[in-house]
């Protein structure tokens, strides 16, 4: 009587593990590699949405404008600060789809959802600690300045590896898919005219 041998069942696919917010935006900094790897292909537009608003937050605490309005009419303050929040928000939302549109001229073939919006999560995420000092301290003052600078350089380095992983680019095309979006923040936002 001949042996038959049964059909191993097929193991289930394996679930693809939850990527939780704070897993995303504080593992950038820690163990980035590994974060964008598993990001990798996943949109995170609701993570995207909260750093950004967050940091618009922030920067608009760092005003003298806003606390001058806030001894005038605390609601108008508030008002302001949603207002500046949600401009900042569609801006990156901006600079990450010039991003994506910019790697794909140079050959990419990643998707729009994922590298825009992970491009937000690390526009903002990188810029945390200089906001976080910008709220206590003038925006000229040594601290701040070091820590814009640091975190522009983590901040264009964690978004060449975001596009050549996502967009299947050499280094030196996903470096000259972000450097102007970066050199233009760095300008404007980290070091903004007057702030010397």
């Amino acid at each position: 009587m001949p042996v038959t041998t049964a059909p191993s069942p097929s193991s289930p696919a394996a679930q693809q593990r939850r990527l939780l917010w704070h897993r995303l935006i504080f593992g950038l900094w820690y163990r980035p590699v590994e974060v964008l790897d598993e990001a990798r292909d996943r949109s995170v537009w609701g993570a995207a949405a909260f750093v950004s608003l967050l940091c618009g937050a922030l920067g608009t605490l760092a005003k003298d404008s806003f606390w001058g309005q806030w001894g005038v009419s605390p609601v108008l303050a508030l008002e302001a600060m949603a207002i500046g929040s949600a401009v900042m928000m569609l801006a990156s939302l901006l600079l990450g789809a010039a991003t994506h549109a910019i790697a794909r001229r140079l050959g990419g073939n990643g998707r729009f959802g994922p590298t825009a919006s992970l491009f937000v999560v690390i526009f903002w995420a990188s810029d945390l600690p200089r906001l976080a000092l910008d709220t206590w301290l003038s925006a000229g003052s040594m601290p701040v300045r070091a820590a814009a600078s640091v975190t522009a350089a983590f901040g264009c380095a964690l978004a060449t590896l975001l596009i050549r992983g996502q967009h299947h680019l050499p280094t030196h095309r996903a470096v000259a898919s972000v450097s102007i979006q970066m050199l233009a923040a760095v300008v404007l936002l980290k070091f903004p005219p007057g702030s010397g």
